[in-house]
């Protein structure tokens, strides 16, 4: 009699690999990955304190909610169906990062039993991983659906950073993705809780997720919640995710989200978090959503700049992190070199950080003039 094999969990760790590319937590793809990942399931995350390799696993790929868009829908029969126990879990990170495969941990779930019966599941694993396993390094942990108060604050004493992911912007939009899903009750309020939590000094980081193009969401939608977020809830970043079409799911037959749209919406969410703008300043067309051949600060400059260029030894830190080129490092820079003595020439500029000065000189002015700008040699 041919009795088949329990797979170990290591071996259920490889089975995993193939469906933790669903699962993003700030992946870093690139040929360097690739090449030195030995295991599916190990990606490089861009990090707080830089890109690790990181294993990303889930509790159970079985989940009970009906997502539209996920592979891990209920009833998906194309979708292999994994569960961990949660020292199955944790001995099995345990193993690969002393093996020096992964230098963290992103753990999600689907949902099994209700929010709030997994997400115990996915903190106990990691109490012991943290205490029985001493491992003192990076994790990331999911928040799911309708978490309590209680086991958010214990999520953000174990982690350096929980995700709960908001998936669209307006309730509209996410009961068009996932019904059964209530983005103020299950989703919005957790993430909000979780700001709170961090003022009240936890360390844990917050940010969120968005499935970009599936049901109409606009730029405007969505770059409008995310300043939302970013200014009352300290959200550490907003993650924007292109629609991909799953086969055997309710969209499989709808168009994916152009890259180029994820691209522009990450340039613009910067623009947010780190540049002082504010959603007003954003250049939306027609309809809310920016342009897709040119950046949204180019866009703005070409509109503004053009023609009034700012005097760069005159121009205030917020009108510098307006011009193409400058971020907040080259702003500084520029006002430290000013308190020096003149910025006349590109050269200068160059010298004191400002990578591609080139591509500020259709917006300034170095000594009064507007510096010359160098032709495209296919300009015609």
């Amino acid at each position: 009699m041919n009795i088949q094999r329990k797979p170990d969990a290591l071996e259920k760790i490889n089975l995993l690999g193939d469906v933790t590319r669903f699962e993003p937590a700030g992946d870093r793809p690139s040929a360097e990955a690739a090449a030195t990942d030995r295991l599916p399931c190990i990606t490089h995350v861009a990090t707080p304190s830089g890109a690790k390799p990181v294993m990303k696993a889930m509790m159970t790929t079985a989940c009970e909610r009906n997502c539209y868009y996920c592979p891990f829908r209920a009833g998906r029969g194309r979708m292999p169906r994994i569960t961990f126990k949660p020292d199955e879990m944790a001995e099995t990170f345990d193993r690969v990062q002393r093996s020096g495969m992964a230098d963290g941990i992103f753990l999600s779930s689907g949902v099994i039993r209700g929010g709030i019966t997994t997400q115990d599941k996915i903190i106990d694993a990691v109490e012991i991983i943290r205490r029985r396993c001493g491992y003192r390094g990076y994790i990331h942990l999911k928040i799911m659906p309708g978490a309590e108060y209680d086991q958010i604050r214990r999520a953000m004493q174990l982690a350096d950073r929980v995700s709960i992911n908001l998936e669209g912007p307006t309730d509209e939009r996410v009961a068009a993705l996932a019904p059964g899903k209530n983005l103020a009750a299950e989703l919005l309020e957790r993430l909000l809780w979780a700001g709170q939590l961090r003022r009240q000094g936890l360390r844990a980081s917050v940010v969120t997720q968005f499935v970009v193009g599936a049901v109409g969401d606009t730029d405007l939608e969505l770059l409008s919640i995310s300043e939302k977020l970013y200014r009352q809830a300290g959200l550490a970043r907003a993650y924007y995710s292109g629609f991909n079409p799953v086969v055997d799911t309710p969209f499989e037959n709808l168009t994916p989200t152009l890259p180029q749209r994820e691209t522009r919406l990450y340039q613009a969410s910067f623009l947010l978090r780190d540049y002082g703008w504010g959603l007003e300043d954003l250049p939306f067309e027609t309809g809310g959503n920016l342009r897709l051949d040119v950046d949204p600060k180019r866009a703005w400059a070409d509109e503004h700049l053009r023609r009034a260029p700012l005097d760069v030894m005159r121009a205030e830190r917020a009108e510098l992190l307006r011009i193409p080129g400058i971020g907040p490092k080259g702003a500084d820079a520029i006002l430290k070199a000013r308190r020096r003595g003149h910025l006349t020439d590109l050269a200068h500029l160059r010298a004191i950080g400002i990578r591609a000065p080139e591509q500020a000189a259709p917006y300034i002015l170095l000594d009064g003039r507007q510096p010359p700008q160098q032709l495209s040699l296919f300009s015609f």
